[in-house]
């Protein structure tokens, strides 16, 4: 009796260069996103009147903090990582939409830390560039 392997054991090699330029996007992602997280435990003195000038409750703070070190943590595992980059995705989707809805200029950040973060797991996990629409 024949059997049929399943693909998503399949071992696909790739050159070591774009796996270890993949972790590393990774890793400085997750260095930002964990220096975020603190400050949301720990805020600096200028982020408390940040944030009451965007109308945001200081009690929300630490919850935000939980969920930004949650969806990193899911983002680290590769078994997980596209899970957590979706989580992180709608995160920073929240992001931009509060700095747009109060005119406020810096929400570029959370667009280039997006995109980033969605090319670090595009290099590292092959089974991210197989079902991609464009072939190379």
């Amino acid at each position: 009796m024949s059997q049929i392997p399943n693909q998503s054991t399949a071992v696909t090699t790739q050159p070591k260069w774009l796996t270890i330029t993949g972790w590393v996007l990774t890793l400085l992602i997750c260095a930002l996103l964990t220096f975020s997280a603190v400050t949301k435990f720990i805020p600096p003195e200028g982020e408390m009147k940040a944030q009451i000038e965007k109308m945001m409750p200081l009690s929300l703070l630490p919850i935000i903090g939980m969920i930004e070190i949650g969806c990193m943590v899911v983002y680290l595992f590769p078994r997980t990582a596209v899970l957590g980059a979706a989580l992180l995705n709608g995160y920073l989707g929240g992001a931009v939409m509060t700095h747009l809805r109060l005119e406020d200029g810096n929400f570029p950040g959370a667009i280039v830390i997006g995109v980033v973060m969605w090319l670090g797991i595009y290099l590292r996990e092959p089974r991210l560039r197989a079902i991609m629409p464009w072939r190379t």
